[in-house]
């Protein structure tokens, strides 16, 4: 396991070895001894091309975040919330893969999204606090202030109810 820091603090972007043959690939995708962190639940969803979710984040109880994609592609992005940060406001994107072993570890403080950019993309990832609906909240994914270069947006993208009633970062509720 390989951690490549951003500019971003504590935002990485984590490589694995891959070991591919006739049968296909296999890689790990946590290992405590290398990424110690105190993970209490995993999610996988399944998106079809289009799909957008997020930009998400919990108020009150932040989730720090291991992103993989294991089928398909994804633009992942992340937004940092953290108001003390230099980065505040800004946006990082990477285009996560099946198969790679690459993943972006999301530390506390970030709004999180991706786009399905391929057929069908399934993502996985491991957060270190659950999930509770009543502080769930969410950024616009298309805010122009943020300035997001999706791809695909000369197509129709699909989105939740919620995630369509999320407001611009400049309006939202911020830990």
């Amino acid at each position: 396991m390989k951690e490549n820091k951003t500019e971003f603090p504590g935002l990485m972007v984590v490589s694995q070895e891959v070991y591919h043959d006739n049968r296909g690939c296999f890689f790990e995708t946590y290992r405590e001894s290398l990424l110690s962190w105190h993970w209490v639940q995993d999610n996988v969803s399944q998106s079809v091309k289009g799909v957008v979710r997020g930009l998400h984040y919990q108020l009150k109880s932040p989730q720090a975040k291991l992103v993989t994609c294991l089928f398909g592609q994804i633009v992942d992005v992340v937004v940092d919330i953290r108001r003390d940060s230099p980065t505040f406001g800004r946006y990082y994107q990477i285009v996560l893969e099946g198969g790679t072993g690459s993943q972006l570890f999301v530390p506390e403080g970030f709004a999180h999204g991706f786009m399905a950019t391929s057929n069908i993309a399934v993502v996985h990832y491991k957060c270190s606090d659950y999930f509770d609906p009543r502080d769930a909240r969410g950024i616009l994914w298309n805010d122009p202030a943020l300035g997001i270069p999706w791809p695909m947006l000369d197509k129709e993208v699909c989105l939740s109810k919620k995630d369509e009633k999320n407001p611009p970062l400049k309006d939202a509720e911020l830990p």
